[in-house]
């Protein structure tokens, strides 16, 4: 017997000791019900199997009866059933109809009734003779394939599905015509679904699957479309997958269950893999994104690999009040945060020896990991980070907590700084200390590659984006202030140093027995960083000094460097210092590298022949409007713009090198908190409607202006309509200068 399953029945048992029962049947159906309506239902069928011992508890009593009728989360389960010591019979079950709605005994099975049968709410001998053929008994874990018509893949959901609350492998590799070795992206490859689970035309369903058991498998599917802003969900955010332990709490505050109390541990053992969440099959916008991917509210050991994770309203994937063990490994996180929670990764309440390692992070609206205020530790390893902070200028990585490693990433193109560590309270485990950040490289970022920031900067930028270079420590007090212990940067102790018989002796002091790793950078020579390619680490000194001897050094090369503290973590980098040779009469300016083509995925495709690169002209002149406008106080897309809009997509599209930053504008009417929202919602709605034409969301990037950047003086009603806008900041990545027009085709004049 299953030693979980075990557990359970164990529990029930002794909690069953406290009532009498009589037996009842009643008709096989499954309705959603919230915990309220749950308790409702209860009240109002009278159930007359319930006879208390102590009628003075029949308030505690009917909570818990409560939660040992309905095993799953959200769903109260009404059939022929009755109170069993058995164990739940495992079984291959094949799902045959797309179909959704009422369990019925015919000729076909479904995805909600194989749920169903594998928790054990549904009986074989619910089902009729054809369904029973697509039954075998399993041997270790219950299982449920595919095997849809061709043409009749899509599993289109009229309301929430029961949590799956037995070990389960739900295998959409299994559908015949899957293809393992398919990919739509060179980056990492992830196979081609052909089973796609989503709501119904027109049908609000928050959740997609909900995984209340150990070892619970989902593999080979596509899911996307789960939100419901309209319903109320008890508070857990609604995705395209939830895991939690059953009954799903109401939120983080909600004590956690005893530590004898089995039936209600978070599930361990979850696996995601090989799904593409978030987006069909087309890689289109959906036009209902999902609220969030995937949700680990309550778990320990879940590991999410190998899927496509793109294009929610939320974080592709987010953590609730316990994750511990999580490891999120070879994803493809790409265009998350379109309305909400910005970030591709955001990580709270508990998240210790979680792992995040080799996945392609880009075009996220916000941080790529956000770690808020976790407790325990993680490691952030190998990712391919960029093009992230389009909505939100955010670092790539932001810290709150104690002892994270965040090694070896590659960080680029990032609208904020790069790795933010912030002091955020007072107390244990609220200081942000000893996190390693070291072997990482930068380039093209707004900010520092590492900012330690002090809690006295309190302003919203500083908080998301980074304070700025710190001041030498000058007291006790800023170990507390300051993330990281406020570590003090590297000092060069010159801003030049020479090259003497092919080799350079570049020398510096930190505190006393940190260790400095020294860095190649492309930045200005009086500024820091950014930190694009780790050289060399060595330890200070006794006497706080270090030195490395390089050769094979040119003029013009520019170095800088960051401390790391085995008692506080690392430091932010240290001022760049530049390599001369004893001929050169002036410093020589360093290029910077050249920005990357902006592009999350490309698809597969055999190496081309080798071709001749086209010349690269010095100015293009393209006939496409840089703005497009709107009516008094709204932010909806007009017909006129639309037409706007499908002009630019076609350049962007033509030309690929071409990014744009989307800045929203406002007349000066209004309080300037309102025309900010406003201004930001004009450049959100014009972005999702270029991501609907297929322009990937790493190219585009929101500013709201507000009322603070009028185009024209407000003498009249048109200059009013004129101010009212969206303007288009066109530049190519190769340096080529670009020649727009203005419109004012769609020009929205009040009345």
């Amino acid at each position: 017997m299953h030693k979980t399953i075990r557990q359970r029945l164990s529990f029930r048992r002794r909690a069953f000791r406290k009532f009498s029962f009589v037996s009842v049947s009643y008709q096989p159906i499954l309705i959603p019900l919230t915990f309220a309506q749950q308790m409702s239902h209860l009240t109002q069928h009278s159930f007359s199997f319930i006879r208390l011992r102590r009628s003075r508890k029949l308030l505690a009593a009917c909570g818990l009866l409560s939660a040992m009728l309905i095993p799953t989360i959200g769903w109260a389960s009404i059939g022929r059933a009755q109170v069993t010591s058995q164990t739940v019979p495992l079984y291959v079950s094949t799902v045959n109809s797309a179909a959704d709605g009422a369990v019925l005994a015919d000729d076909s099975l479904t995805l909600r009734e194989a749920i169903a049968l594998t928790n054990g709410v549904l009986s074989l001998g619910d089902l009729s003779p054809a369904e029973q053929q697509l039954v075998t008994p399993a041997r270790s874990q219950s299982e449920i394939r595919f095997d849809l018509p061709v043409g009749q893949t899509t599993i289109e959901l009229v309301d929430l599905l029961p949590a799956i609350t037995q070990p389960t492998l739900i295998d959409g590799t299994s559908q015949p015509g899957y293809d393992p070795n398919s990919s739509a992206t060179a980056e990492i490859a992830v196979p081609i679904p052909v089973v796609t689970v989503r709501p119904a035309a027109d049908v609000e369903v928050f959740r997609g699957l909900t995984i209340a058991a150990d070892n619970v498998i989902i593999r080979g599917l596509s899911l996307y479309g789960f939100n419901a802003p309209s319903r109320i969900t008890l508070s857990t955010p609604p995705a395209d997958i939830f895991i939690s332990h059953r009954p799903a709490p109401l939120n983080r505050n909600t004590p956690l269950p005893a530590d004898n109390n089995q039936n209600e541990d978070p599930p361990t053992g979850v696996v995601i893999e090989q799904n593409w969440i978030g987006l069909p099959l087309d890689e289109s916008l959906p036009e209902r994104p999902s609220g969030f991917g995937v949700s680990v509210f309550d778990s320990d050991g879940t590991t999410i690999q190998q899927n496509r994770i793109e294009y929610h309203n939320g974080s592709g994937i987010i953590t609730g009040r316990q994750a511990d063990n999580l490891e999120v490994l070879n994803n493809i996180i790409v265009g998350n945060g379109l309305s909400g929670i910005p970030d591709a990764i955001r990580l709270d309440g508990s998240v210790d020896n979680s792992l995040i390692s080799s996945n392609l992070l880009c075009g996220n609206d916000g941080s790529s990991v956000f770690l808020f205020k976790p407790e325990g530790s993680l490691t952030i390893a190998d990712n391919d980070i960029r093009f992230n902070g389009q909505r939100l200028r955010r670092a790539a990585i932001y810290v709150m907590g104690d002892e994270h490693r965040i090694v070896d990433n590659d960080i680029s193109n990032q609208n904020g700084g790069g790795v933010v560590v912030t002091a955020f309270g007072k107390g244990p485990n609220t200081q942000s200390q000893q996190n390693v950040i070291t072997g990482n490289r930068f380039d093209h970022i707004e900010g520092l590659s590492i900012d330690l920031n002090a809690r006295r900067n309190r302003a919203p930028q500083d908080f998301q984006r980074g304070d700025g270079p710190n001041p030498r420590r000058n007291s006790r007090q800023r170990r507390q202030d300051t993330g990281n212990g406020a570590v003090n940067a590297p000092r060069f102790v010159s801003p030049e140093f020479f090259v003497i018989d092919n080799k350079v002796v570049i020398r510096g002091s930190a505190d006393a027995n940190n260790e400095v790793q020294l860095y190649k950078t492309s930045g200005d020579a009086t500024q820091y960083g950014p930190l694009n390619e780790p050289v060399a680490m060595q330890a200070v000194d006794e006497n706080g000094e270090f030195s490395f001897v390089l050769d094979g050094l040119s003029g013009g090369e520019v170095f800088s460097a960051i401390a790391t503290d085995p008692g506080y973590g690392t430091s932010e980098p240290a001022r760049n210092t530049t390599i001369r040779t004893l001929t050169d009469t002036a410093a020589i300016p360093v290029a910077s590298s050249p920005v990357s083509m902006p592009q999350c995925t490309t698809p597969p495709a055999p190496p081309a022949p080798p071709v001749e690169p086209e010349p690269i002209p010095e100015t293009l002149q393209l006939e496409v409007p840089r703005n497009v406008h709107f009516a008094l106080d709204q932010d909806n897309i007009s017909n006129a713009s639309a037409t706007v809009l499908d002009n630019i997509a076609a350049v962007l599209k033509e030309y690929p090198s071409i990014v744009v930053d989307l800045h929203g504008h406002t007349d000066s009417r209004a309080s300037q908190s309102y025309n900010q929202d406003l201004a930001r919602r004009r450049a959100e709605n014009a972005r999702r409607y270029l991501l609907a034409q297929g322009i990937g969301p790493e190219r585009m990037t929101i500013r709201s202006f507000g009322e603070t950047a009028l185009l024209v003086e407000e003498t009249d009603r048109t200059n009013f309509a004129r101010n009212r806008r969206v303007e288009f900041v066109f530049r190519d990545v190769r340096g080529v200068d670009l020649i727009f027009v203005n419109q004012e085709a769609d020009l929205q004049i009040e009345p």
